[in-house]
């Protein structure tokens, strides 16, 4: 099926399908904050799965931080979470739910939004369709502690990442391109699996393979990574 280039890096499938099995979660660092906010986004991820038990284990949720997509929406929120679990329960389902290199969300994907507590209430957008859904009065009561527990976890990580930025350079990787991560390449692991990812994002912290347990890595670039 179809979705979003960047869902698929986030899911512990094989490239270009996602599969409906269940996958674990992997989130490995040299710093102490990602690690801290990875576990808080798989613990909220964990909280949608209880209410929703076909959505499959998220296999990277370090890879949402410092990631952006103009499709799914800018900022990192519950509410951003929550709408890649609409992607995760259409992979689970064999269900196109996108189209136009995963930009267009069309109808299927607003039809799982809705069971999912996310509303559209305009027309769809010409180019991002019903993309940009929000939570609902309902949701927003039945995820209170998960969506708070969260924002505390994005704010601490947002503060100890923007101390003393006149120190901190940015490559490249993370200074181009429109989605806030740059440009995307190839990373493969032992067992010759591979995702499309942002230098920059591999580099905060390493994204681990479900299948042969060895971290994807960057051919030929390995300092990137």
């Amino acid at each position: 099926m179809a979705t979003d280039g960047y869902v698929q890096n986030i899911w512990d499938a094989p490239e270009s399908e996602h599969s409906g099995t269940s996958a674990r979660c992997h989130y490995v660092s040299t710093t102490q904050t990602p690690p801290v906010l990875a576990a808080e986004l798989a613990q909220a991820w964990a909280d949608i799965q209880r209410h929703h038990p076909e959505l499959p284990d998220l296999a990277a949720p370090e890879s949402l931080i410092g990631e952006s997509s103009s499709a799914c929406g800018h900022e990192l929120s519950f509410e951003r979470l929550l709408h890649e679990a609409v992607h995760g329960i259409a992979a689970a389902r064999g269900i196109r739910d996108t189209s136009r290199a995963g930009r267009y969300h069309n109808r299927r994907f607003l039809a799982i939004a809705e069971e999912l507590g996310l509303n559209h209430p305009e027309e769809p957008h010409p180019s991002s369709g019903f993309s940009l859904v929000t939570l609902n009065p309902e949701a927003k009561r039945r995820y209170r502690p998960t969506i708070e527990r969260l924002q505390r976890a994005l704010k601490a990580h947002t503060a100890a990442t923007s101390a003393d930025t006149s120190r901190t350079f940015r490559g490249p990787a993370a200074r181009h391109g429109s989605s806030g991560g740059g440009v995307r390449v190839k990373a493969v692991c032992d067992c010759g699996r591979n995702v499309r990812v942002v230098p920059s994002v591999l580099a905060q912290a390493p994204i681990v393979c479900g299948g042969c347990g060895k971290p994807f890595r960057i051919p030929e670039v390995v300092g990137a990574a």
